[in-house]
């Protein structure tokens, strides 16, 4: 019997774009299935900049606009890296009737019990993310800051630190300042998700248990508060799971694939 194609879409984390897919993007296509990865805005090669965004929307709009456009009988997988699990959340909840299943990979999970800013502000308390990382303040030195962009250190210590040092001199190449949320709620506008659409699709979620980004415990916590059909976890695997274990989140996509699509 012929192996079905499937259609992965491949949703990158803050500063990161959809270059970080490529290793993956490739086992994924080579194995038969089709693969979008996509440059949220500002991100990658898009075009705007990071102050150039007014909302979370704003910032999500390639994804939307790309999950408008799919036909009306495709479904995908949605698959999101750290940050990106925020924004699979978000077209879930839009686009409940268009997603086979989705997938987090070591990422921010929210849901309807379990809001943005409870995640958000955990994951930033309990991370050591700031290190050498590069801040603006638009709003003036007294407000939170605007963007932010991994700095070497952090990348090299927290991020990467288990993948090959090749793609750690591209990603240090590659990443863009990344627009920070945090508790302004007109930036936000936190999209509500509800247990009707969000909760309709069936979600995995992947623990990379060396990732010292997102720790292990917060991963935990995260599907604790929000439950999944299914974890999964890849051993060995720093925060950048992509490109330090690519087979492996290959192969747990395939399995997550034969099972829920």
């Amino acid at each position: 019997m012929e192996k079905k194609e499937r259609h992965f879409v491949l949703v990158h984390g803050a500063c990161h774009g959809a270059w970080s897919w490529y290793k993956v993007a490739t086992l994924l296509k080579s194995a038969g299935h089709k693969v979008t990865a996509l440059d949220l805005a500002a991100s990658g090669i898009h075009p705007k900049q990071a102050h150039e965004l007014r909302s979370l929307s704003d910032y999500l709009e390639p994804l939307m606009e790309f999950m408008a456009s799919l036909p009306a009988d495709e479904r995908v997988i949605l698959v999101g890296h750290s940050f990106g699990g925020a924004c699979i959340s978000v077209a879930i909840e839009k686009f409940p009737e268009k997603v086979s299943v989705a997938v987090y990979a070591t990422a921010h999970m929210f849901g309807p019990d379990l809001n943005f800013y409870a995640v958000y502000d955990e994951i930033f308390r309990k991370s050591d993310l700031p290190m050498d990382s590069q801040f603006t303040f638009d709003q003036g030195p007294n407000n939170p800051p605007t963007t932010m962009l991994f700095g070497s250190n952090l990348m090299a210590s927290n991020l990467y630190q288990l993948s090959p040092p090749e793609d750690l001199a591209l990603a240090m190449s590659l990443v863009r300042p990344s627009r920070l949320y945090g508790h302004d709620a007109l930036l936000l506008k936190e999209p509500e998700l509800t247990k009707e659409k969000y909760g309709s699709v069936r979600k995995v979620y992947i623990v990379c248990d060396q990732d010292k980004a997102i720790k292990e415990d917060l991963q935990r916590w995260m599907i604790e508060k929000n439950p999944t059909d299914e974890v999964k976890v890849i051993t060995g695997s720093d925060h950048m799971v992509m490109f330090s274990k690519p087979k492996e989140l290959c192969l747990c996509l395939e399995e997550i694939v034969k099972k829920y699509s």
